[in-house]
């Protein structure tokens, strides 16, 4: 039975407060944030989720990477969204190992690569980016457990995933996601706009714990049910 959750303004809460609202329950702890319109959409027309966000998602958006030891994100969205090097390990997960030219110039230590062996681009990551900064987690389809766990095992473990949405769904689907963090603009868009999870099939059970309002845009805290 979902617990009755009450609507809380965002702007009543302090920065500490906000991060406190966001403390997984243990660990390793593996959250994906997204922003989409009510439609659904996970991108505006232009292909990129930054033109629907707003200042009540950029808020949420920079408290859930103040607390993460880490971020995951798919290379095609980080190329998709022209990332830049964050203060907190970056951690590239792409089938190919092709290091984003965003991130080429990441002082050591800062980008990783989580690939597989048979991977063309391997030599060239670990050429770029280290030895120690790529992962090799199966032969032709990447482990997500063990890239959960080995995150873990270097002592992150608030690890924050933002996209994109094939690989939401297939975390899904490996079952490593905890939490969902989602926020809803108060936008319509239309037309055959990504959602959040795409590619892979999953029917995965949520459970609200926290909802906030600032400005007509809902953000919320959906935790993953699984079977006791």
């Amino acid at each position: 039975m979902t617990e009755h959750l009450e609507l809380e303004r965002l702007s009543d809460l302090s920065d500490d407060q906000l991060a406190e609202a966001y403390a997984p329950p243990g660990g390793p702890w593996l959250r994906v944030n997204f922003v989409s319109t009510v439609d659904g959409a996970a991108q505006g027309s232009d292909g990129v989720s930054k033109s629907i966000n707003d200042d009540a998602d950029k808020r949420v958006f920079d408290a859930l990477r103040s607390r993460a030891d880490c971020l995951v994100v798919g290379a095609g969205t980080l190329r998709a969204e022209g990332y830049d090097v964050p203060r907190i390990p970056l951690v590239v997960v792409s089938r190919s190992a092709d290091v984003p030219p965003t991130l080429a110039d990441a002082p050591p230590g800062r980008v990783l690569m989580a690939t597989v062996a048979s991977s063309d681009g391997l030599a060239a990551a670990r050429e770029a980016l280290g030895e120690d900064n790529v992962m090799v987690l199966g032969e032709d389809q990447i482990d997500l457990a063990a890239l959960k766990a080995g995150l873990a095992a270097r002592g992150w473990s608030e690890q924050l995933c933002e996209g994109g949405p094939s690989l939401f769904a297939d975390l899904l689907a490996a079952d490593v996601v905890d939490e969902l963090c989602w926020t809803v603009v108060p936008r319509l868009t239309g037309g055959d706009a990504v959602r959040m999870a795409t590619g892979a099939e999953v029917d995965t059970a949520l459970r609200p714990v926290l909802l906030l309002e600032q400005d007509g845009t809902l953000l919320g805290r959906w935790l993953v049910e699984r079977d006791a």
